[in-house]
């Protein structure tokens, strides 16, 4: 796993082949970054970000690289976290704040406003669909706020009403949604 670019660009961070996470490839990570920095979001600007399935920290890493304030990295599985919680100490960075949760309860109680959200489900998982609504009932993004999905495929969200964008990289599919701005009538 690598980091595409900012501070820690190049660095490299060897998974355990034990993992059963799947990361982000890094050509999907890339041009997703480059969406995100050229269209979306001044990750330097007092950005705030949420990292939802973080598995390998991979995103984490990068988004703190790219200069988020503040990066929540939610992980249920332990020996994940414990990776995502050593790649951290090896760039000694106290922008970034692992948790293990499973991520349903994880939304359920938030109480935490973010400008980005990022989330990785396995892509079998069996509630994917329902994770950009539960989001947003929660009020988790703020008002101008962006919300990114990596999914399969099979996955469609062109119906949501806060759905914005689909990019695809070879098998990894993002869906963009976006906080709605309450706009006067």
């Amino acid at each position: 796993m690598r980091v595409i670019s900012g501070i820690y660009k190049r660095r490299r961070f060897d998974v355990p082949h034990t993992f059963k996470a799947r990361p982000t490839t890094d050509f999907a990570k890339e041009n997703l970054f480059n969406v995100l920095c050229n269209n979306y979001i001044d990750f330097e600007d007092g950005v705030t970000a949420l990292d939802l399935f973080a598995g390998t920290g991979s995103i984490s890493i990068e988004l703190v690289s790219r200069g988020c304030d503040r990066v929540i990295s939610i992980e249920k599985d332990p020996q994940h976290l414990a990776f995502i919680s050593q790649i951290m100490r090896e760039v000694k960075t106290d922008k970034c704040f692992p948790m293990r949760a499973d991520v349903f309860k994880y939304i359920d109680k938030c109480h935490e406003q973010f400008d980005f959200i990022f989330a990785d489900p396995p892509y079998a998982l069996k509630d994917l669909e329902t994770i950009p609504a539960r989001i947003f009932e929660k009020g988790l993004l703020k008002e101008d706020g962006l919300l990114v999905l990596e999914h399969g495929k099979d996955n469609h969200f062109e119906e949501d009403p806060h759905f914005i964008e689909r990019r695809v990289y070879g098998s990894v599919n993002f869906s963009f949604f976006k906080a709605k701005v309450p706009t006067d009538e």
